[in-house]
């Protein structure tokens, strides 16, 4: 047997210090878990062998590095589901006292997740080596990126971890109510834009050509709209391997190029001046920066690195940018309503609540109110997007049938015209 000292945090939060005598750490955590206590740090009285750190720095590396590679792309990325869960689970059970450890262990065995179900058991074998569970989840930064792991370290170090788990659930929840607006919002025009498109195709390879051919036994002279749309199909029937072979190659290029991190830098700041959506992109980035600055700053989180979490959180790199050079100049000592006011990207709005904020020492109180605001904004915005876009999508199509009508109908009653004539 060898005599430990540890570092554990019980049920309240409190840090505890002592001494327990086990065959070694995982046997001496394992100890402390039955007593209700969350492991932070287990040291052996004695000094212990080299050839222990070795293997256990070795068992380390090999649950780390062996993660990555052990899914395929076909197994199913963690949905924004499977962490509302997570969190909103975490939050109920450490609210009723169960240990860390057991209610990590619990949700691995029932989530249906693969890629979750095995991170959470990495995150089990880090609790029982000691390690603190914010330190756990941050070795997983694709499933729980560093604004989650942050509050989660802040709760765990105030003592309030199921207040962290409900703050990250509520946020969480509310991000996955905006793209499910964003999503029915957007389904009706996307819907019609791909019936036009496919009555563009079935026009120029079925439709055009028939009628093309039957002008052509007249050997009348046909309008100039007719002739239009007859050169039109001609040219849509001799090339369109090109043509798909084009597209295919623009959407190819196009995702490349805004995979690199100009390319994203320019399609975000061009997003916010798109007509009709710019709007939308705009609100919903700033009741995003309020929602989760507002939350990092009630956590406890210090202003400059709240500003790095929000930067990451808004998931817009010309916005991401500007936070970050606000982040910097707060470091050289400016205000953060200067810095905010010469970022240029909040509204008059958000700048006098940040003002009053700084001045009464309620930026997070205020910035919520400014986030329930922009999000009520982005509410109305996107039940009424449909209604922006509809006289649009019905000019398109009723476009579509003019031209239609005038190329194919005209000649038709041209030629019924000289046949009555003759007649």
């Amino acid at each position: 047997m060898t005599t430990f000292n540890y570092t554990a945090r019980n049920a309240q939060g409190q840090h505890l210090q002592g001494e327990i005598d086990a065959s070694d750490q995982r046997q001496a955590a394992r100890m402390l878990v039955a007593r209700d206590l969350t492991p932070i740090d287990i040291l052996a009285a004695h000094t212990t062998s080299n050839a222990e750190n070795t293997s256990s720095r070795d068992n380390a590396l090999f649950s780390s590095s062996t993660y990555a590679g052990q899914f395929s792309l076909l197994v199913p990325r963690v949905k924004l589901d499977d962490l509302i869960i997570f969190a909103r689970q975490m939050y109920s059970l450490t609210r009723s006292g169960i240990p860390i450890l057991r209610a990590v262990r619990g949700l691995a065995d029932t989530t249906n997740s693969k890629r979750m179900q095995h991170a959470l058991h990495d995150v089990c074998g880090q609790l029982e080596r000691g390690r603190a569970i914010s330190a756990a989840l941050n070795r997983h930064p694709h499933i729980f990126n560093q604004l989650f792991v942050s509050i989660v370290h802040v709760g765990e170090n105030t003592g309030k971890l199921d207040d962290a788990f409900l703050q990250l659930s509520q946020y969480l929840e509310r991000e996955q109510e905006t793209r499910k607006q964003i999503k029915t919002a957007t389904r009706y025009p996307l819907f019609v834009v791909m019936a036009v498109v496919i009555a563009l195709v079935v026009m120029n390879m079925l439709v055009i050509p028939i009628f093309a051919d039957m002008f052509a036994k007249f050997g009348a002279e046909l309008p100039l709209m007719t002739r239009i749309l007859i050169s039109s199909s001609h040219f849509f029937m001799t090339f369109w391997p090109l043509l798909l072979a084009g597209t295919v190659a623009l959407v190819f290029f196009t995702r490349r190029y805004l995979a690199t991190e100009q390319g994203r830098y320019q399609w975000d700041a061009r997003k916010l001046s798109l007509p009709i959506v710019g709007n939308i992109f705009e609100r919903t980035l700033l009741g995003r920066f309020s929602r989760s600055f507002s939350m990092m700053l009630s956590a406890g989180i210090p202003l400059t690195t709240a500003l790095s979490l929000v930067a990451e959180a808004v998931d817009n790199t010309f916005m991401a940018s500007r936070i970050t050079t606000m982040r910097r100049n707060i470091e050289k000592g400016e205000s953060l309503t200067r810095v905010a006011n010469n970022s240029e990207l909040f509204t008059p709005l958000v700048m006098q609540m940040i003002a009053v904020g700084e001045e009464t020492g309620r930026v997070d109180e205020l910035l919520t109110e400014v986030a329930e605001y922009y999000e009520r904004e982005v509410d109305y915005d996107l039940k009424s997007l449909t209604a922006k876009i509809e006289p649009v999508l019905i000019s398109i199509v009723a476009g579509m049938v003019l031209v239609l009508a005038l190329g194919i109908f005209t000649p038709m009653w041209d030629m019924m015209g000289a046949y009555r004539g003759v007649r």
